[in-house]
């Protein structure tokens, strides 16, 4: 536990079912001060380890909110989110057998979507309507966009192949629980179906999002009814298909051979367009300036597709050892670099060191150097994060707080136990525990910044399916953007200050609301 106080001393741990004192210690001082200039006290109880519920007191202060140490302590977190991903869901009803008290009507069925005129073709003319249902929807809107369910759909197979026992006993209680296949992956299926759907079978493209022209009010999903489009094919979402399609080729081979068929055929035939057309951007403004309606909502527009190719190649590599795709990555940069929606580069190197026993034509050198760049960039993070008045690598540089904060927080977390998997070394893993307890509380708002868990968690998230339904309170397990110094939305905050700019509000979207691709890498880590 960490306070920002101007004098801490002692500290007890107070044990609530036994009404004592079971712990006592004195708090050290960080030589390190917080972002917003305080003092900062270190409660270290970490050798205390009984199993029970507990509230730590300090004498002329007060005391913690109440806390339990057991063994499972984050079971049921964990299950919450990847069950976020079930709330998210288009096309269907949510039953209360399932959804609890958040059961709502299908959204959304998304079978009369409309070719924009963005993403005309001779066979697909403007206005030709076609099917495109199931997904999850996005964030706290209604739409569904390809290139962010690529990192995210990326982010949970991989969890899946790294811990895949694990997941072969986990139960979430969705409507494919107690069938041949792992929740996670039944849940990944849902999105796969849809995205599937996404691309043009007359030429591989895929269209870059399926969206209404302006984002729809605060109102329940099957009420939001405006027409829906599909928008402009681009080399960006193409390539993110391809590595998606190819990495479920190869994660759901033993469940489904026939679907991996169908999955490494379109992600080959995606594959196949990028080559003819490379440098398709997605421009938003540029398109509204030609076609109309003009499209206002997210744009996900990425104008460097170095990643995208290294992600795809790679993916495509594993499953078919086509040297075609091993020459995209024989020169390719191999310096570290964070994952994002918008920097996959590492999506693919993360799964060809997964894979590397089965990848014998590529040169031991060369794996050998993703290995050293992997584990200098989480060398990096724990020793930043050692001098932290937190304690944790997050925020060992202020521009950490961006649009999205705690997914930097998390893809940091599955770095670090990426660097503790490839050489056992525990310190990682306790780099990525503190990354845990940052999102948790252990930060300059106190806020645990997952909705449902914790004291002093968001209520009020920029979230369509919460605001829509206010007597009812916000979905469990979803993880809200974070801190973000620069307010793009114009709410009230607190702060300005990088880590303490966050605020419980829904108009903030900028700083409250949730995202498949932030919950994604939070699930894994």
């Amino acid at each position: 536990m960490v306070l920002s106080e101007d004098q801490v001393g002692s500290f007890f741990l107070w044990d609530i079912e036994n009404e004592k004192i079971v712990f006592e210690g004195i708090a050290e001082k960080s030589d390190a001060k917080t972002l917003s200039g305080k003092s900062a006290w270190k409660l270290d109880f970490s050798d205390f380890s009984t199993t029970g519920n507990y509230e730590i007191g300090i004498p002329e202060i007060g005391k913690s909110y109440p806390f339990a140490i057991h063994s499972q302590v984050y079971e049921e977190l964990g299950k919450a989110s990847l069950k976020a991903f079930y709330f998210q869901r288009a096309s269907t009803d949510l039953p209360e057998e399932f959804a609890g008290i958040w059961a709502r009507k299908a959204g959304h069925p998304d079978d009369q979507v409309a070719i924009h005129p963005s993403a005309a073709s001779d066979l697909r003319p403007e206005g030709t309507i076609l099917s495109a249902p199931k997904g999850w929807y996005d964030a706290g809107d209604y739409n569904k966009y390809i290139v962010n369910s690529g990192i995210t759909m990326g982010t949970l197979m991989s969890l899946y192949e790294v811990y895949p026992n694990y997941f072969a006993e986990q139960n979430l209680s969705i409507p494919e629980s107690g069938n041949a296949v792992p929740d996670i992956l039944d849940e990944v299926l849902w999105n796969l179906e849809w995205m599937l759907t996404m691309q043009d079978p007359a030429d591989g493209g895929v269209y870059h999002k399926l969206t209404t022209a302006r984002f729809e009010g605060m109102v329940e999903p099957h009420k939001a009814v405006n027409q829906r489009y599909f928008v402009s094919k681009g080399t960006a979402a193409t390539l993110d298909f391809a590595a998606v399609m190819a990495q479920a080729a190869r994660i759901f081979k033993p469940f489904s051979p026939e679907g991996a068929v169908v999955y490494l055929k379109a992600a080959e035939k995606a594959w196949n367009w990028a080559i003819q057309n490379p440098e398709v951007y997605y421009r938003q403004n540029d398109l509204n300036k030609t076609f109309k309606p003009e499209v206002l909502t997210g744009a996900y527009g990425d104008q460097n597709l170095t990643d995208e190719w290294i992600w795809a190649a790679s993916e495509l590599y594993i499953v078919t050892q086509n040297l075609e795709y091993w020459d995209i990555l024989a020169s390719a940069n191999q310096d570290y670099q964070l994952p994002s929606w918008s920097q996959v580069k590492w999506m693919g190197y993360y799964s060809l060191l997964r894979n590397e026993d089965s990848l014998d034509q590529i040169p031991r050198e060369w794996l050998s150097m993703l290995k050293v760049n992997l584990i200098a960039a989480a060398d990096s993070y724990h020793q930043a994060g050692l001098s932290q008045a937190y304690s944790s690598p997050m925020g060992g540089n202020p521009k950490d707080f961006i649009w999205g904060s705690n997914a930097v927080a998390s893809n940091q977390g599955i770095l670090l136990l990426e660097a503790y998997r490839l050489s056992g070394k525990t310190d990682y893993l306790q780099s990525a525990k503190s990354n845990l307890d940052y999102i948790l509380g252990r930060n300059a708002t106190g806020f645990s910044y997952v909705t449902g868990f914790g004291r002093k968690t968001p209520m009020h998230p920029h979230h369509r399916l919460a605001i829509s339904r206010p007597d009812l309170p916000a979905l469990p397990g979803f993880l809200v953007g974070g801190p973000n110094p620069s307010q793009q939305d114009n709410c009230d905050y607190p702060s300005d200050v990088p880590d303490e700019s966050f605020t419980d509000l829904d108009c903030s979207y900028a700083s409250n609301e949730i995202a498949i691709n932030w919950n994604a890498p939070f699930a894994f880590f």
